[in-house]
Parts: structure tokens; C-alpha cells; sequence
């Protein structure tokens, strides 16, 4: 997981520094604009759904309850630290850094996108269920549909975020303890 974590990290740190300090879309910005701008308000509206706070802040109970069920104590106190961890790194050190606008706001990565992942990933990480990945990969792309459409971000700015709160979200977690196999002598 730390490989992933440190490639992830990596790939958000450098996919902005094209971006860094300007307001210009690049042509796979421009492009996926495109590709979405014949939605309706309404329909666009729906897509960002995931990542309003109480959607958020929701999935993220869930993974917590989901832990202290397990008897995961750790692992409750990291999967609601971990999300707040990786929305202030975005706001308080990367948005800055980047520079990057769009409407009068900061916009590289997205905060929208790191806090609606970094929940994910912690659920699929408790989880480890397949049916959590393939319906965290649809709630990513409909809500990163609905960001680019509804202009409040870029493309890249989506995958950046999606990028740096893997990072975190990996980096910071307990690697998973293998359970002896019981003896049968």
C-alpha cells in the first residue's frame, strides 16, 4: 500500500505543476468540459450529490461505525482523522501552492473530490468488498461529471484530488495483520 500511496502522491504533486499559478483549462480539460456541457443544471446538480458535506460526512460515519463494529478501534479513529487530515493538507498547503484559479477560487486539487475519496477509500479499505469499489468508482465519476459540468472545477483538478487523498488515505493506514493459520498437528 505505501507504493500506491507514494505513486499516488507523486502523480497529484506533478499533474498541477503544468496548472500551477494560472486560470486556463489544458486541451483534457477543455475536452472533458466539452463532453459534459449538454447536461442539464438539474442532471449536473445530481452528479455532485456525493460530495456535499452531508453525504460526506455520512459515509464517513460509516466507516467508522463499521470499524468499531469489527473492534477495529484504530482504524475508527483513522477513517474519521484521516478525511480531515487530507481536506486540510488540500486547503491550507496544496490549494495554496498550486495557485491554481477558476471562478475567483483555488481549485487544484479539487476539495470536493479529496474529501468525497478519502471517505471511500477508507470504506473500501474496511470493507475490502468488491461491490464498495465499483460503487466508489461510480460516485467519483458522476460526481467528477458534475464538477467539470457544472464549471466549479477542471478535470485535472478532479483526478489530482482523487490522487492526493489516495495518497493519505493509504499512507496513513495500518498495514493489514495476516492472521496465523490455526494448527492442525
Amino acid at each position: 500500500m505505501r507504493t500506491i500511496a507514494a505513486v499516488c502522491g507523486l502523480l497529484a504533486l506533478l499533474l498541477g505543476l503544468p496548472f500551477a499559478g494560472g486560470t486556463t483549462p489544458g486541451a483534457v480539460d477543455a475536452a472533458a468540459a466539452g463532453a459534459v456541457a449538454d447536461l442539464s443544471p438539474g442532471v449536473l446538480r445530481a452528479l455532485v450529490l456525493p460530495t456535499e458535506p452531508y453525504v460526506v460526512l455520512a459515509l464517513g460515519l460509516l466507516g467508522v461505525f463499521l470499524c468499531l463494529r469489527a473492534g477495529r478501534r484504530l482504524e475508527a479513529g483513522l477513517a474519521l482523522a484521516v478525511p480531515v487530515l487530507a481536506i486540510l493538507l488540500t486547503s491550507w498547503l496544496l490549494k495554496p501552492l498550486y495557485d491554481r484559479w477558476k471562478n475567483n477560487t483555488l481549485v487544484y486539487p479539487s476539495g470536493h473530490t479529496v474529501s468525497l475519496v478519502a471517505v471511500l477509500t477508507v470504506l473500501v479499505l474496511v470493507t475490502r468488498r468488491v461491490v464498495v469499489v465499483v460503487l466508489s468508482a461510480v460516485a467519483l465519476l458522476a460526481a467528477a461529471a458534475g464538477l467539470v459540468g457544472l464549471g466549479y472545477h477542471y478535470l485535472t483538478d478532479v483526478v489530482g484530488g482523487t490522487l492526493f487523498a489516495v495518497a493519505v488515505v493509504l499512507v496513513s493506514w495500518p498495514a493489514r495483520r495476516h492472521e496465523p493459520a490455526p494448527s492442525t498437528g
